[in-house]
């Protein structure tokens, strides 16, 4: 039995096609969750994992397989459709699971032969078995996995052509915040997987940087923190000389000992969600673990690099308190605060989200022609009326942030500083350059953007309001 396991493309995200620039091979990351399924997979199965993102294959020429699985992003969608319809129509079925046949079921099952919601590991076994005897049903509900006996990812199955391994070690995020699926998806139960099993699959990985893929890896309560301090002992014990980056919120710097830990263990970078430079619109967002009073972000940014651990922030433009100049206050807060790079976002509603919801009740979701629409659900182009900023606004507000941020006076100071204090000088330059060479590949992509989608962006008599 052939399966084919696909990572559909999206030709619009620049920064993940390894073709537009020799620096996004340090920001394509492996598809884990394809890798994960693929360990679930009987011995039987004769597994091939396609990454688009590395460049597409030619199917056509390819052995015809007994099952084709797909797994997509809400922006990936488009493409996942136009690779089921061509797997279909020469006969084999297609099964689609990840975040949008979750969020999006109905339209995703008129596009394949068989949906899987939630998380896949607990049906894998089941839709296989199905495929096997000719019964595959038309949908298969994972739910939540059971996180403690996950099998690992297969490393094998790649080719050597990515800078980064991937692991993931838990799952599930408390903090709900409105723009964010991820609770919805993965649960706001904060699920561990064992140490032990976690350290093993670090072994596996032949990459020597590998991406911690969690949202949050060290959680938000004190519970959570310790196993995030067990976790960072036992890797340590292992002495695998990895380096390795991870998702956190900004509590990863209130603890002097886990900073400590982390480094040793390896880390070298966290990403940070700061969200927005301003009270407010942490407020609007529901991002209330950056409003804990006293909180002083440039002091939490150097208590982390301290550790020789750089760190990356992520900011939204297009709040309802976002007006003129909030590229520019985004790029001050950042350099303000110290940050080695920094990604900033337009505000997206993506279906799951509160903000959808919301979004949609005021008739604010101005990119609705799906499914072909969803390819710009990428978050970083605006698929959505602003209130203080029109289209045209928001896009240079974007671009304006972006050059202020990485203009080359600030690249040099933040690689200088790096190299000064032995921070991960070449990371921090390849980052900022990699950030800086996709800024003129945005600007065209914004000049296409705004001649065919503008219309969409016009405000009907009943929005005057």
């Amino acid at each position: 039995m052939r399966l084919y396991l696909i990572n559909p493309s999206n030709p619009l995200v620049s920064i993940v096609n390894v073709s537009e620039s020799r620096w996004n091979r340090y920001r394509v990351w492996k598809p884990l969750s394809l890798m994960v399924l693929a360990g679930l997979t009987p011995p039987e199965w004769d597994i091939t994992i396609v990454d688009e993102n590395l460049g597409g294959p030619d199917y056509a020429a390819m052995p015809p397989p007994d099952l084709v699985g797909i797994t997509a992003f809400t922006s990936q969608s488009p493409r996942a459709y136009e690779v089921a319809a061509l797997f279909r129509r020469r006969g084999v079925p297609v099964v689609m699971g990840g975040i949008h046949a979750t969020m999006c079921r109905n339209e995703v099952m008129a596009q394949v032969d068989s949906i899987v919601t939630g998380e896949a590991e607990g049906v894998w076994a089941e839709v296989l078995e199905d495929v096997r005897h000719g019964r595959l049903k038309q949908s298969y509900d994972g739910g939540l996995a059971e996180v403690t006996d996950l099998a690992p990812g297969r490393q094998d199955l790649l080719p050597a052509r990515y800078a980064f391994g991937a692991i993931q070690t838990t799952r599930g995020c408390p903090l709900n915040c409105s723009f964010c699926s991820v609770t919805t998806f993965n649960g706001a139960q904060y699920r561990q997987r064992p140490v032990a099993d976690v350290v093993r699959e670090f072994q596996s990985i032949r990459e020597k940087r590998v991406l911690v893929v969690d949202d949050n890896l060290i959680g938000t309560r004190s519970d959570h923190i310790a196993r995030a301090k067990d976790l960072f002992r036992a890797l340590s014990e292992a002495n695998l000389h990895k380096e390795w980056v991870a998702q956190a919120t900004i509590n990863f710097a209130d603890d002097e000992e886990l900073l400590a830990l982390a480094a040793q263990a390896g880390c070298r970078g966290v990403f940070i969600g700061f969200e927005s430079p301003t009270p407010e619109g942490l407020r609007e967002l529901g991002k209330k673990i950056n409003l804990v009073k006293g909180r002083d972000f440039r002091d939490s940014v150097r208590r982390i690099q301290r550790h020789n651990i750089l760190v990356v922030g992520s900011f939204i433009i297009g709040l309802d308190v976002d007006g003129p100049g909030i590229g520019r206050q985004i790029a001050e807060a950042a350099s303000r605060f110290g940050l080695d790079n920094l990604n900033t976002l337009f505000l997206t509603p993506l279906p799951g989200t509160r903000l959808w919801d919301q979004m949609k009740s005021e008739d604010r979701i101005a990119l609705t022609a799906f499914p072909d629409d969803w390819k710009y659900y990428t978050l970083t182009f605006p698929v959505a009326r602003y209130k203080r900023l029109s289209l045209e606004n928001a896009i240079q507000e974007m671009i304006s942030c972006g050059r202020n941020f990485y203009s080359r006076p600030r690249i040099l100071r933040r690689v200088w500083l790096n190299l000064w204090h032995r921070r991960q000088p070449l990371i921090s330059l390849v980052g900022n350059l990699s950030y800086r060479s996709n800024i003129r590949v945005d600007c065209r992509a914004y000049a296409k953007f705004q001649r065919q989608r503008r219309d969409a962006f016009r405000f009907k008599p009943n929005q005057a309001a």
